[in-house]
């Protein structure tokens, strides 16, 4: 939810409108719907390894008469081209550890593949991303990425070794 009302801010406030978002990581495309039904004119495409989520999500924009590009892709074997003036994604990024301290609510429905990464690379989905960005993304685009409030740091030092600019890390109400 804040992911998405930061975004609409820097869009609103921005002197140019991006063409194009890609939702990277979509789940049942809640991102992407909020964002096409706040600006219908930007092209939303929305990507997740799961035809089960992707269904979920098709379906939710069909309920809610958006039209957004859904497509089936890996993150970790990323070769689309697409150049998006936005990436957002909510990768995995519970560790392992960590699947203790979650609520059941959310482990009983959720797979374990859209919420869990291993301890010991905790950074795969962002190292990922943000390599195929470095490649994809125009000029003056941003990424967006909801993190693990433990690798905030980690995060921010991976993206500044890549050459990413103008970092932020925001906290968010949980």
């Amino acid at each position: 939810e804040e992911l998405v009302e930061w975004i609409v801010k820097d869009i609103k406030s921005s002197e140019s409108r991006p063409s194009s978002i890609f939702d990277i990581c979509t789940g049942s495309g809640c991102i992407a719907l909020a964002l096409k039904k706040e600006f219908p004119e930007i092209k939303i495409t929305a990507g997740d390894i799961s035809e089960k989520a992707l269904e979920v999500a098709r379906y939710n924009a069909i309920k809610e008469n958006l039209e957004i590009d859904f497509i089936q892709m890996d993150v970790m074997r990323m070769s689309l081209d697409v150049q998006p003036g936005i990436i957002v994604c909510n990768p995995p990024y519970v560790l392992i550890s960590e699947k203790g301290d979650m609520h059941k609510r959310v482990t009983e429905h959720e797979p374990s593949s859209a919420l869990f990464v291993p301890d010991n690379d905790s950074l795969i989905f962002y190292r990922h991303i943000a390599e195929w960005a470095l490649s994809s993304l125009i000029s003056g685009s941003s990424i967006y990425f909801e993190i693990n409030e433990r690798m905030g740091n980690a995060v921010y030092e991976l993206l500044s070794k890549l050459g990413y600019k103008q970092l932020l890390i925001k906290k968010d109400l949980q």
